[in-house]
């Protein structure tokens, strides 16, 4: 697993963190790899993409049709930051696309705020500081594309502060949000679904 900053000379917590990150278990559906990390937002860093597809799922005539993707990156600075209230700080980034219907319902974003933190709570992580924001984004088409159904994608952007270095349900409880977000049953008891319905 690549990162930010010189490993030779990373502290044992961030190596830590590392090492639970390799053991997370992520469902299946999930296709999960590396990027690039940000090099600014602190010494250390990690960055990871989801993707689920048609394909995995069987939710989707087209195999190729993304169904939902999503970015986390777990930061960590020795010296920690004031602003995040630790050394570790989770940054996430999740968008999946509905049908227009279900997408204008006034309380999706509630709902995927409540996802989160469901999510969090189901996978016993201890966080804090966690804040966030879910909009939706209504996608029309004209002229010569008029035929084609409006969408609209929902996009939670969210973060958090792990009480340690052990962020292996971190990022479990992440990728059962993706799938979520997929519309990949089954739920875990207590979490709100919407209908996720594909033509």
């Amino acid at each position: 697993m690549s990162s930010t900053g010189d490993l030779t000379a990373a502290p044992a917590e961030f190596l830590t963190a590392l090492a639970a990150l390799r053991r997370a278990q992520c469902r299946p559906e999930l296709s999960l790899a590396e990027l690039p990390a940000p090099a600014k937002l602190a010494p250390y860093a990690v960055a990871l993409e989801a993707v689920v597809t048609g394909s995995a799922t069987g939710l989707a005539e087209d195999p190729e049709t993304e169904l939902a993707t999503g970015r986390f990156i777990l930061l960590y600075d020795p010296q920690g930051q004031d602003v995040w209230g630790g050394h570790f700080r989770i940054v996430t980034f999740i968008r999946a696309e509905l049908e227009a219907d279900i997408g204008k319902d006034e309380l999706l974003g509630s709902v995927a705020w409540t996802w989160l933190v469901e999510a969090l709570d189901n996978h016993c992580t201890g966080y804090r500081n966690a804040g966030g924001t879910a909009t939706r984004v209504l996608s029309q088409s004209f002229g010569t594309m008029s035929g084609n159904q409006d969408a609209i994608n929902i996009e939670l952007r969210a973060s958090w502060t792990p009480d340690s270095a052990d962020v292996q349900s971190h990022l479990e409880a992440w990728s059962e949000m993706v799938c979520t977000f997929a519309g990949l049953p089954p739920l875990p008891d207590g979490v709100l679904s919407l209908p996720h319905r594909r033509n």
